[in-house]
């Protein structure tokens, strides 16, 4: 039997924030805002933006001069929760149908999720992602 760690805080409670660094901020925050449903919750100055969906914060920081992107980034993707899976298809409908750059098709996974890929305005990859088990805690 393994031996409790006493000194071990409680277990986080997810996942909420990310920051990255982006070098086209402006048509970034459009993306996620105008396109994704986002909203600004603060706004500390010219260069640097924090969106939420309502449970999360997404932190964008305009890259510092002589900022090299990467040959291939760190992050790997951004996932966006979808409540449904037909709401994955109604979603690629409409990004394809708004010119952004897609690198998937809506694939079901075998634990019942559904999901696709694309691309934001500074190369990011994002998901968008039916995922079962954390759209039922949500509606717990």
């Amino acid at each position: 039997m393994k031996k409790v760690d006493t000194k071990r805080p409680k277990p986080t409670s997810g996942l909420r924030h990310i920051a990255i660094f982006v070098t086209h901020l402006e048509k970034c925050v459009d993306f996620y805002q105008k396109l994704l449903g986002m909203d600004v919750e603060w706004q500390p100055d010219k260069d640097n933006y924090y969106l939420t969906s309502g449970n999360d914060n997404l932190a964008l920081h305009r890259a510092p001069e002589g900022f090299k992107a990467a040959k291939h980034q760190r992050l790997d993707h951004i996932g966006f929760i979808i409540d449904s899976k037909e709401q994955v298809d109604i979603w690629y409908d409409y990004l394809r149908d708004g010119q952004i750059e897609l690198k998937s098709v809506p694939t079901d996974h075998r634990d019942g999720a559904r999901s696709f890929y694309c691309l934001d305005p500074d190369g990011n990859t994002v998901q968008l992602i039916y995922h079962p088990p954390l759209c039922t805690k949500k509606t717990k």
